[in-house]
């Protein structure tokens, strides 16, 4: 063998870019994203670990000490998704007439659906596998929960019986999650038609419909 042989194979190795090392907290990042695209588009059981891991560029292990495999991934991805949805519902509750607090959570959750396409898609799958939040009829049915309040003092001031309001609160918020849905595939027309349509509807009833919503339109009294 040439002498200089070993000296022209550690130079070949040298100019040869290796990957970057990634630290824990990257790395988890990393197969949390890899893996919410996929939990998106195959849903739970069409996606495996070993797909995952490929796409990581990592060993099934590496997934497995993590997470413990695709279940605590998958409730990783989930509680997040969670977390961010019910944190833009919460953080859209300002101050105001109770329509407004309608129309402030019916645009909060269509930004959701907007900005986070795939998290939506999750949830509105099968978000209860492995998930210690539950499904998106449970999440639905905690957001119902925080709309019984701006229901039930708005039934006591027109006299209604504010018992009814958590049924109403479960119907309002139905309403504009299946309403998202549909228009996460149709995408038209724009989302503040959208919002003001669904809110028209939930303010006015079909006797009272009003012919051109706007969002922000003062509430009749």
């Amino acid at each position: 063998m040439d002498a200089a042989e070993p000296d022209r194979r550690e130079s070949t190795r040298a100019r040869r870019p290796g990957r970057v090392r990634m630290s824990g907290a990257d790395r988890r990042e990393q197969l949390i994203e890899i893996s919410r695209g996929l939990f998106a588009a195959r849903g739970f059981d069409g996606t495996s670990v070993e797909e995952i891991a490929a796409r990581a560029e990592v060993s099934k292990p590496v997934i497995y000490e993590h997470f413990g495999g695709k279940e605590g991934l998958y409730a990783v991805v989930v509680d997040r998704e969670v977390r961010t949805l019910l944190d833009g519902i919460r953080g859209s509750l300002t101050s105001g007439h109770q329509r407004e607090l309608i129309e402030q959570a019916t645009l909060a959750l269509l930004d959701y659906i907007e900005m986070h396409r795939d998290g939506f898609q999750i949830l509105a799958r099968d978000s209860s596998h492995g998930s210690a939040r539950g499904s998106f009829a449970t999440i639905l049915s905690d957001v119902g929960s925080r709309v019984e309040d701006l229901l039930s003092a708005e039934f006591k001031k027109q006299k209604l019986d504010p018992r009814h309001a958590p049924i109403y609160a479960q119907m309002l918020v139905g309403m504009v999650a299946v309403t998202g849905q549909w228009w996460l595939d149709t995408q038209q027309p724009g989302k503040q038609e959208v919002a003001a349509h669904l809110v028209n509807l939930a303010w006015n009833g079909l006797r009272h419909l009003e012919a051109k919503p706007t969002i922000g339109r003062p509430a009749a009294s």
